[in-house]
C-alpha cells in the first residue's frame, strides 16, 4: 500500500483560496451578508466561480476569524446579532486588556511613548467612513484603530499577552463594526484621546478605567443599551 503523504499545495491553488477567504471575510465585515445570514458553498462557488473545496477552505478559516458559524448540519452563517459570543468576548477583553496596560504603563520606554502618540496621530487624522466602502469603517481606519490599541499594550513586553490580544481582536471586529452602526453617534474619537493621554502621563490607574469604560460601550452599543448623542465614529 502506498503511504507517501500527500505533495504541498499547488502555489496557485494557495494563491486562489487567499483570494477568497480575503473577498468573504471583506464582504462580511462590510455588512454584504447581514447578520444570521447563511453563506451557502455552493452559491458562493458560483458567483466566485471557484471549486467548492475552495470555498469550504476559505469558509473555515472566516470560522476561525470567529467571523462566521459553522453550523450543527455544517453549514456555514453569518453570526447572528444576539449571539452571546459577543458579551463573552468584551468581557474577556475587559478583564485581560486594562491589566495588560497596566503593565504598558509601568514598563514602557520612551520609545513605546513615540509610538503611541504617531498610533494616535494616525488613528485621528484617519477618515472613519469614506463613501465607497458603505456605511461600516473604512479598512484604513480599522487597521489604524487596531494598531493604536496594540501599540497601547505593546509596552508590557510580553508576547503571549499580546497574542491574546490579537486573538480577541480578530474575534471582535465584527461585532465592533456592528455596535458603530446601531450607534453611530458615539464620541469614540475623545475616547481614544483620553486613553492616549493617560497612557502618557503614566496613569495607570486612569488609563485602566479609562479603557475598561471604553471597552464596555462597545459591548453596550452592540444590544443598544447606550445612545449619548455625541458626535464622532464609535470605538
Amino acid at each position: 500500500m502506498n503511504h507517501t503523504p500527500p505533495g504541498p499545495v499547488a502555489p496557485g491553488k494557495r494563491m486562489l483560496s487567499e483570494q477568497v477567504y480575503a473577498h468573504l471575510r471583506d464582504a462580511i465585515m462590510r455588512g454584504d451578508h447581514a447578520p444570521g445570514d447563511p453563506l451557502k458553498p455552493q452559491d458562493l462557488a458560483r458567483e466566485l466561480s471557484v471549486s467548492l473545496a475552495v470555498v469550504r477552505e476559505a469558509l473555515v478559516r472566516v470560522v476561525g476569524d470567529g467571523l462566521a458559524d459553522r453550523l450543527p448540519n455544517r453549514g456555514f452563517a453569518v453570526p447572528a446579532f444576539s449571539d452571546r459570543r459577543w458579551q463573552e468576548i468584551a468581557e474577556a477583553r475587559r478583564t485581560v486588556e486594562p491589566a495588560v496596560l497596566r503593565l504598558s504603563v509601568e514598563r514602557g520606554d520612551l520609545d513605546w511613548e513615540s509610538r503611541v502618540r504617531a498610533a494616535h496621530h494616525r488613528l485621528a487624522r484617519t477618515p472613519a467612513y469614506v463613501p465607497e466602502e458603505g456605511e461600516y469603517y473604512s479598512a484604513a481606519w480599522s487597521e489604524a484603530h487596531r494598531v493604536f490599541h496594540r501599540t497601547l499594550l505593546e509596552g508590557c513586553g510580553n508576547p503571549a499577552l499580546l497574542e491574546t490580544f490579537d486573538r480577541m481582536w480578530t474575534a471582535s471586529e465584527l461585532a465592533r463594526r456592528w455596535s458603530a452602526h446601531r450607534n453611530p453617534g458615539r464620541n469614540g474619537a475623545e475616547e481614544h484621546r483620553r486613553l492616549e493621554e493617560a497612557a502618557l502621563a503614566r496613569d495607570a490607574d486612569t488609563a485602566a478605567e479609562v479603557l475598561t469604560h471604553h471597552l464596555t460601550r462597545t459591548a453596550a452599543g452592540l444590544s443598544g443599551r447606550f445612545h449619548d448623542g455625541q458626535d464622532g465614529p464609535t470605538a
